[in-house]
């Protein structure tokens, strides 16, 4: 493994810790505008300096993002598709690795779908990333993307998660489930867990507590921190979890008293759920 290679992976997940906070902004590369995400600086920028990287497209890194900001950018680089096929996984790599240096990024990040009509494709695909990731010293993050009729369980995400990590992805991002141990057990590269759909506040902490104590080495949570009423409070809360080793009551606690503090009434998690994601 190269120098600049081991050192983009150092700045997705902290060396004092061993563990990452990931900011998931990229759902509008398939979904368009995502609530929450309709403007996304707006969103992001005020996220930016508690995230340990941030997820998300070129379109938007370059048009909404300022070129100050220091958090480490994992760039989405598969796509070609839409919620409005009803086939999801029907992608390709549709940004260069040329294109991801002159963007300085310190990650790219490749969907696979394993089990679907277009599994080789994909798979396929996260090889050839791999290998030109490799090439210029960049870390390649494997999504294990489900459908909506896939089985979200330990022996389906430890079969995608372990493809993933044979065709040499550098860190993958799956799903939580029962038995999680089954899956980054078996996974012999980091595991980060994705946030899914809106959960209340509590249980998306609790399903991030879960997940660290099950093997994971972080989260790449979207919805469930620019979603939340508190967005602040959550990342914070998210942190303390993930880097704090908190407890949820401990980290819900940080979570309130930062919604109290910005004036909004603190009355539980809003639950708010877009289940158009896969």
């Amino acid at each position: 493994m190269s120098w600049g290679l081991r050192n983009r992976l150092s700045r997705i997940i902290r060396p004092e810790t061993g563990r990452t906070v990931m900011l998931a902004v990229d759902h509008g590369y398939f979904l368009g505008p995502t609530s929450g995400l309709e403007q996304p600086g707006a969103c992001v920028m005020p996220l930016a300096g508690y995230a340990d990287t941030l997820m998300l497209t070129r379109g938007v890194l370059r048009n909404c993002i300022d070129s100050h900001v220091d958090a480490p950018i994992v760039l989405r680089v598969s796509g070609g598709n839409s919620v409005l096929d009803d086939d999801l996984s029907n992608e390709t790599i549709i940004t260069s690795v040329e294109e991801c240096i002159r963007l300085n990024v310190s990650g790219m990040a490749l969907s696979i779908f394993v089990g679907s009509p277009h599994q080789h494709q994909t798979i396929a695909n996260l090889a050839k990333l791999v290998d030109a990731g490799e090439r210029y010293g960049i870390p390649v993050v494997a999504v294990t993307a489900v459908g909506k009729d896939m089985v979200r369980d330990a022996r389906y995400l430890a079969l995608a998660s372990r493809i993933a990590a044979e065709m040499g992805a550098h860190i993958v991002k799956t799903y939580f489930c029962e038995d999680f141990e089954k899956v980054s057990g078996t996974c012999p590269v980091p595991v980060v867990i994705a946030g899914g759909k809106k959960l209340p506040e509590r249980e998306a902490l609790q399903m991030t507590y879960d997940g660290i104590a099950a093997g994971a080495v972080g989260v790449d949570m979207g919805r469930n921190i620019f979603q939340s009423d508190s967005p602040i409070g959550m990342i914070k809360a998210v942190r303390a979890i993930v880097h704090g080793n908190a407890s949820v009551d401990d980290a819900y606690a940080v979570y309130t008293d930062e919604k109290a503090a910005s004036g909004v009434a603190v009355a539980g998690g809003s639950g708010l759920a877009d289940d158009r994601k896969i």
